[in-house]
């Protein structure tokens, strides 16, 4: 091998391919009981998905020296011709045993109710129980719930039973949580065996990289769990199943584009030590720098406010950096190792034809190639009026009726409750104030519009003071999870902060969700230019211009727009979703752009690969035709992991993976294989300014 692949015999080399795969084997053996135990590390509590310095943060934290944190499960009874007095026997019965439970959490003391609709031939009836909440979340808050089913029943004779609230919700977003882990991992392994046999045509070879990824992804799981136990990062629900997601679908990403250039070079070279040398050499920056665009995308999310958002910055960063470097180490060890006869049935034997000299990809460059401008101008105008459809973008946040994609019991139970109730029992507002101005500050929540004046007080278990500060409860009338329930929060916190000297601060459910929207809006408008920025520097370091860099930058902006117009549209009128998380658009934009930019990188570098030898306008038909089935497969890969969070039964989930993977696609097959090659091909030469290439000359290194 020569001496300028010096790197590539640390990894593919006759002795050190054998190397790579033992201490991959011992990483493996030191790391998996770790992996194993990521679920039990995970923070699920309030405090890891709200804003650190929100003031519904700032209560929940003062809150616990008057009382454990915990929230209600609302027990709902209800009749339509009214409960007879066998009913109000029974839920009589239902409290005094539900008063004897202190198992998960609950605090049964301390059960509240029953609370009639009405003294006079009353139709429901409400009984709160509170859990206490710890790390562990909704996770522990499932189990609690079993156990107050378990003393209520499930109604029967025309009575009906629910569990709503806050607990009851939680419960119901842990079921649908539930097994996240090994659903994902399922769906994904299944997309990406597909794939990689359509890709491919062999059944052998698919073995490689999907043992490789399954490896590397066992290795973030355990480098995250030990930095989640001592190193105090957070991780949660969603960010370990992101991470599933973003380690297949990357991880397979890079391993098709080495397979790609793997498979090249043994059609040149006898000894596939030196193909895998050459093939290390020659893809393994643009797989470096794509990996780069991604990990640094991921740690920008540190900056939200948001803690849920700055948690999955580095869960994502680091499962990306391992599935890199397993893709560069692992994977070409176990492929030199097997040898050629892993690609049966069609083997690339030396001297043999690249199809994609003469495939589809090379046809339609050499069709742009006649009309570059009008491709691209007509590319660009389609792609702003998908882009139109961000009219119908209603990411305002989704209800709890809105958030699951079926009807589960607590949804049920809630409307139920607003039927007979106020909308807001169960969840509502927690006020902390000075005591010395106690007084003062509750006839002011009292007299303030949306609250029900008779429900201020203080709960049961709750101290009367702690540190010269007191907490007291109210209920709204709207439901908690509403627009009108946020403006009441913003009426009674402008209300109270004008009493001097209370320090008042309002937090509960409600305020947290209004907390949560406005986090969102300050990290959308901060984190999406510092991304941009992030993978407009990586691309003018890589490609060693400006004006490239800012084109495929452009191309990038216009896909994502144009997917989340189309998205919006599916929404609306095919899916029937009441809106959008107010986080969609962020997640959507940092996944799409990080993991969309991969593909022009690939083709790009290829671009100015051939560019040094034949000329730009060669290079980019050369470089399409080179590049172009082995991206297409990745995108369908990466479209199709992410499609894979559709299996979860939850809208925000499914909306977020349906437009991440819309956006993969056309970023892979109208924006790469089309926007970018006509741009390129009516730019020409001087797309490389201020290099040497714009010149219309290349170096004699060749860079």
């Amino acid at each position: 091998m020569t001496g300028n692949r010096g790197i590539a015999h640390l990894v593919c080399g006759r002795r050190a391919k054998w190397v790579v795969l033992v201490l991959w084997l011992v990483v493996l053996f030191l790391t998996a009981p770790f992996a194993q135990k990521l679920t039990d590390a995970q923070d699920n509590d309030a405090a890891s998905w709200l804003p650190g310095s929100a003031e519904s943060t700032q209560v929940l934290q003062i809150s616990e020296n008057f009382r454990p944190e915990q929230i209600p499960a609302v027990v709902v009874y209800s009749r339509d011709g009214g409960l007879t007095a066998q009913d109000r026997v029974a839920i009589t019965e239902d409290v005094d045993r539900l008063k004897q439970l202190t198992d998960h959490g609950i605090r049964g003391a301390e059960t509240r109710g029953p609370v009639f609709d009405r003294e006079a031939d009353p139709r429901a009836a409400q009984i709160q129980v509170p859990i206490t909440m710890d790390e562990q979340g909704w996770e522990r808050i499932g189990p609690a719930v079993d156990s107050v089913r378990d003393v209520v029943g499930e109604g029967g004779a025309g009575l009906t039973v629910h569990i709503t609230g806050p607990g009851g919700t939680s419960a119901d977003f842990a079921e649908a949580f539930e097994g996240i882990d090994s659903t994902l991992l399922l769906s994904a392994m299944a997309v990406v065996v597909v794939m990689l046999l359509l890709t491919y045509r062999s059944p052998t070879l698919l073995l490689i990289p999907l043992l490789s990824v399954i490896a590397a992804l066992f290795t973030a799981q355990a480098f995250i769990y030990l930095l989640a136990e001592h190193a105090g990062l957070t991780v949660n629900g969603q960010s370990a199943g992101i991470l599933t997601v973003l380690v297949f679908g990357a991880g397979t990403d890079y391993a098709l584009l080495l397979v790609a250039r793997y498979r090249e070079e043994l059609r040149r070279h006898e000894d596939r030590h030196e193909a895998m040398a050459l093939a290390l050499h020659r893809a393994g920056p643009a797989v470096i720098a794509s990996g780069a665009t991604v990990v640094l995308s991921m740690l920008v999310l540190l900056a939200a406010e948001m803690n849920s958002t700055s948690g999955l910055g580095p869960v994502a960063a680091i499962g990306v950096a391992v599935g890199l470097i397993a893709m560069l180490t692992l994977f070409p060890a176990l492929l030199v190792i097997v040898g050629r006869w892993i690609f049966w049935p069609v083997i690339p034997h030396l001297g043999t034809e690249n199809p994609d000299k003469r495939g589809v990809w090379a046809r339609m460059g050499r069709r742009i190639s006649h009309r570059p401008r009008m491709v691209w101008a007509v590319t660009a105008i389609a792609l702003a009026v998908c882009s139109l459809g961000l009219v119908q973008l209603r990411a305002n946040g989704l209800s709890n009726a809105d958030a699951f994609t079926d009807k589960p019991d607590s949804i049920t139970g809630q409307e139920i409750s607003e039927r007979y109730f106020p909308a807001g029992s169960g969840d509502p507002l927690v006020i902390v104030s000075n005591q010395a101005q106690a007084e003062q500050v509750g006839r002011t929540v009292a007299g303030t519009r949306g609250v029900v004046p008779e429900s201020l007080g203080l709960p049961p278990g709750t101290k009367p003071s702690y540190d010269g500060k007191v907490l007291f409860e109210a209920t709204m009338t709207a439901p908690a999870d509403s627009e009108a329930a946020k403006q009441t929060v913003e009426r009674v916190r402008d209300a109270v902060h004008a009493v001097p000297d209370a320090d008042a601060r309002v937090g509960g459910g409600t305020a947290a969700l209004l907390d949560m929207d406005r986090a969102t809006t300050h990290d959308n408008i901060l984190i999406i230019p510092l991304v941009l920025l992030v993978v407009l520097l990586i691309l003018c370091a890589l490609l060693r211009a400006l004006i490239a860099p800012l084109l495929l930058v452009g191309t990038v902006i216009l896909s994502f727009t144009a997917a989340l117009g189309i998205s919006a549209l599916a929404f609306r009128h095919l899916f029937d979703y009441a809106g959008e998380s107010t986080d969609f658009p962020l997640f959507v934009f940092v996944f799409l752009v990080a993991l969309g930019i991969d593909y022009n990188i690939f083709l790009t570098t290829r671009i100015r690969e051939e560019a040094t030898h034949q000329g730009t306008r060669p290079g980019v038909v050369t470089g399409l035709a080179a590049t172009g089935a082995v991206i297409t497969s990745a995108g369908l890969v990466l479209a199709g992991t992410f499609a894979a969070l559709g299996t979860l039964p939850m809208v925000a989930f499914a909306e977020i993976g349906f437009a991440v993977a819309l956006g993969v696609l056309l970023d892979t097959f109208i924006v790469r294989s089309v926007l970018v090659t006509a741009l390129f091909l009516d730019v020409g030469p001087r797309v490389w300014w201020p290099h040497r290439l714009a010149r219309g000359t290349s170096s004699p290194s060749g860079v």
